[in-house]
């Protein structure tokens, strides 16, 4: 077995100066050296230097397979870097890495924070939403952001929510003889950055963050009036059981309201609509919770729309279940998974009654009635009532 034709190395601020004796020796004897232009520079990489293009694409690498090739990223290149992007297209005996300490490392040194109580986020090419899963009182979060301008985009988009009186610190060059940082309040932020990129840390303060248990507030969703509503939906996700990692058909999403609870304890979800507005209301609703990444969504309607998607870990079906629908949904499904429909007509009733007694699990009639004004005094009004049907495979 010969030596790793690819070095991945990890390159501060400091450059040259602050690589190790291996990561100079692998850079020195590299034909081509793939890299930022900023990170060329300081390795002062000469005409061996090619820059990445944008957006990063690991073939170019792949195109030099036998040649000895480095490859240059920020700090850590297996967090938030190309590392493991690489990593993953070779065999373990063709590469091998350099890291230096990561950004993240470097401003939690800066400020005191403890690492590993603090949210690290890529936002290179991804949107501000996906702060709100973590958005907390007194959360403490380390950001990557391509362009210092976008600095000032943050702040007010903290401010926009709430999060106004949050303490943000920006961090320039760090590890570096350039390295600058600033402390600012958000909703007070008025300076422009000029630097590329530029890590930004938050403190939060002053806002409230989205609550940790299922069945959120209906108001916290756009829909027309088709959502799984907060108290069925609570008890939906405890029989779905979500757990990281995992995968949900969301089959009629209406409004994606489950699919959003799922993703945010850490699955991915299709939602699976036929209405156009619907989709629509899934995608905002996706969008705004940060979660776009998480939720795929699909315009059709099951069992057709179902045909070439990977095999889920849970189902659920709001309504409309039928028997050609369960007999697509049911031999997908491993040992283990998690099946739950509800049902609102006696027709469905009647279906659910007979898988339950076919299939077993746990068939629950939901009854709810909510106090409403009735004259000059109060009354029950009773919900429609709904059957749950759920099942292990």
């Amino acid at each position: 077995m010969g030596d790793p034709w690819l070095s991945i190395i990890g390159i501060g601020e400091d450059g040259l100066a602050g690589l190790s004796e291996a990561s100079r020796k692998a850079l020195a004897s590299a034909e081509t050296v793939f890299g930022g232009e900023r990170h060329l520079a300081l390795a002062d990489a000469g005409s061996r230097g090619r820059a990445w293009p944008v957006p990063f694409d690991a073939d170019i690498v792949l195109s030099c397979r036998g040649r000895a090739t480095a490859v240059l990223a920020s700090g850590d290149p297996f967090w938030h870097g190309a590392g493991a992007g690489l990593a993953e297209k070779l065999g373990s005996d063709e590469w091998i890495a350099y890291p230096a300490p990561s950004t993240f490392s470097l401003a939690a040194a800066r400020l005191g924070w403890r690492l590993e109580a603090t949210v690290c986020l890529g936002l290179h090419a991804a949107p501000f939403e996906r702060l709100v899963p973590h958005l907390a009182q007194d959360a403490r979060i380390i950001c990557l952001l391509r362009e210092g301008k976008t600095v000032g985009d943050l702040a007010r988009w903290l401010t926009q929510r709430g999060w106004g009186a949050s303490l943000v610190w920006t961090l320039e060059a760090l590890g570096g003889p350039r390295e600058y940082i600033d402390q600012h309040r958000a909703d007070l932020f008025t300076k422009d950055i000029a630097g590329n990129p530029v890590a930004v840390a938050v403190l939060a303060v002053g806002g409230q963050g989205i609550p940790r248990s299922s069945g959120l507030p209906d108001d916290l969703f756009v829909h027309d009036g088709q959502i799984t509503k907060r108290p069925v939906r609570a008890l939906a996700l405890s029989a779905l059981a979500p757990r990281p990692g995992e995968r949900l058909w969301d089959i009629g999403a209406g409004s994606g309201s489950i699919s959003v609870e799922w993703a945010l304890c850490g699955g991915a979800a299709t939602a699976i609509e036929a209405r156009e507005d619907r989709v629509a209301n899934i995608r905002s609703n996706a969008a705004a919770f940060g979660l776009a990444h998480r939720i795929t969504i699909i315009t059709g309607t099951a069992p057709e729309a179902l045909t070439a998607l990977e095999a889920p870990d849970a189902i659920f079906v709001g309504g409309g279940l039928d028997r050609a629908m369960f007999d697509a949904i049911w031999s997908p499904l491993s040992p283990g998974a998690r099946l739950v429909a509800h049902a609102v007509t006696l027709e469905t009733e009647a279906l659910l009654g007979g898988l339950h007694q076919q299939h077993g699990g746990e068939l629950m009639r939901i009854e709810i009635a909510h106090a409403a004004p009735l004259g000059r005094y109060r009354s029950w009004e009773a919900a429609r009532p709904l059957l749950q049907w759920s099942t292990v495979r």
